[in-house]
């Protein structure tokens, strides 16, 4: 008997190139799932916050709605100053927002201490630190802080009124010529 060599032919290299490809694919498929559970899981469904949180934002919300009241203080015309020291004429107008029932009726009593303080605070200012973002925002804060200093001070005596009743300030009229 004769023996007969078996031939094999040689593999090409397509084999070892599949195989690249396809733990590629497990690679990114691994990375994919992971980031898809990393954002599921910090948004809250993977452990039911989504929903209590969702719960507390409506109780903020509704809760803000009816406890806000608002008084305004309207049309005062100032005298400010520019950084060149010339004169300007400023008017102004606001509401000031609270969850004290009775604020309307607060304000009109106290009106001209908190004209008062506007002035002041309007007066240490100039024009052009008026006209920025930044400048309305800080003169917002610092009133707020005065009139509730005013408001705290008057209302002392009142058991039934809450200290620092102003929560927010809005411009409602603000021109300078």
């Amino acid at each position: 008997m004769a023996e007969e060599e078996v031939v094999v032919p040689p593999k090409s290299g397509g084999g070892k190139g599949l195989m690249i490809v396809l733990i590629a694919l497990v690679v990114i498929l691994l990375i994919a799932v992971g980031f898809g559970g990393y954002l599921l899981y910090s948004s809250g469904v993977l452990n039911g916050q989504n929903q209590q949180g969702q719960e507390e934002v409506k109780k903020v919300d509704s809760g803000d709605m009816q406890d806000t009241f608002k008084a305004s203080i309207s049309d005062l015309v100032l005298n400010i100053t520019n950084a060149k020291g010339r004169e300007k004429l400023m008017k102004l107008s606001f509401a000031i927002k609270s969850n004290e029932p009775t604020i309307e009726e607060i304000v009109e009593k106290y009106k001209p201490e908190i004209v008062d303080v506007v002035i002041a605070q309007i007066s240490s200012r100039s024009s052009e630190e008026l006209l920025t973002v930044g400048g309305k925002a800080l003169l917002k804060e610092e009133l707020i802080e005065d009139i509730n200093s005013i408001l705290n001070e008057v209302t002392a005596r009142n058991e039934d009124i809450k200290q620092n009743v102003v929560n927010k300030i809005l411009f409602t009229t603000f021109v300078i010529k």
